[in-house]
């Protein structure tokens, strides 16, 4: 009760720093992420109405399908390392929110009777996993803060353990798009092939959404994906806050 109480309350901004209700006023969400035609694959601005990029149809992604709300950039860039890495816990909250929207445009419950993992809401979603080091260091996985309130916002089952990170490899920041695919190689694992304890079996024959707050080569999400689908899921589908756009 207490939470719906305060989320009522006014509060600046956290663009504009003008007053309203929330973090992110109605004006700026609008100004700052519009609706963009991107690929279905990899979730790519497009300047045509392609259906996929010509990355994804030479070399397609082991998920099927990528919901994106945003572009990274301003002034998003700036919210989501506040988020990440300064323990702005409390914007988890607004910025989830704008993935929800957009899987809202996007998704529709099936009701037919072989739904189309590229176009129906998956049974389960799970984070990207940070490794155990990462997460003493930060406190918390961002990955996982959105998705469980994405999760809870579509009446979704949401599980952080799921799939585990394995190896504890050095940051990507500055490497290839081909460096980060060498450097994640095996960097995940399902939790029943890990000696570590967790979600066995819970992705068996599932429809998964594979949830991160930002996608830059996508080499990441490729990992996690084809570790998901090696422990048995049906499908992955990925749920990203934001895309770094491809380079001028």
């Amino acid at each position: 009760m207490l939470i719906g109480t305060l989320a009522l309350l006014p509060s600046q901004c956290e663009v504009c720093r003008g007053w309203g209700v929330g973090l992110l006023c109605r004006a700026c969400r609008q100004a700052h992420a519009p609706q963009r035609t991107r690929c279905r694959r990899c979730g790519l601005a497009l300047a045509t109405g392609a259906a996929t990029c010509g990355g994804c149809q030479g070399d397609p992604p082991p998920f099927v399908r990528t919901v994106c709300a945003l572009d990274y950039g301003f002034p998003w860039d700036r919210l989501i390392t506040a988020f990440k890495f300064h323990r702005r816990v409390e914007l988890a909250g607004p910025l989830a929110s704008l993935l929800v929207e957009a899987i809202e445009r996007e998704l529709k419950p099936s009701r037919s009777a072989e739904p189309s993992p590229t176009t129906a809401l998956p049974g389960l979603v799970v984070p990207v996993p940070l490794a155990p080091s990462r997460l003493a260091e930060r406190g918390y996985n961002q990955a996982w803060e959105l998705a469980r309130r994405v999760a809870r916002s579509r009446g979704l089952r949401a599980t952080p353990g799921a799939l585990q990170r394995v190896l504890d490899t050095p940051a990507q920041a500055g490497l290839s798009s081909a460096e980060r695919r060498r450097n994640l190689r095996n960097a995940f694992a399902p939790a029943g092939q890990t000696a570590r304890p967790g979600n066995t079996g819970q992705i068996l024959g599932q429809d998964v959404a594979l949830v991160d707050d930002v996608m830059t080569t996508g080499a990441t999400a490729r990992e996690a994906a084809a570790a998901l689908l090696r422990g048995g899921a049906r499908s992955v589908q990925l749920w990203v806050l934001a895309r770094t756009p491809a380079p001028a």
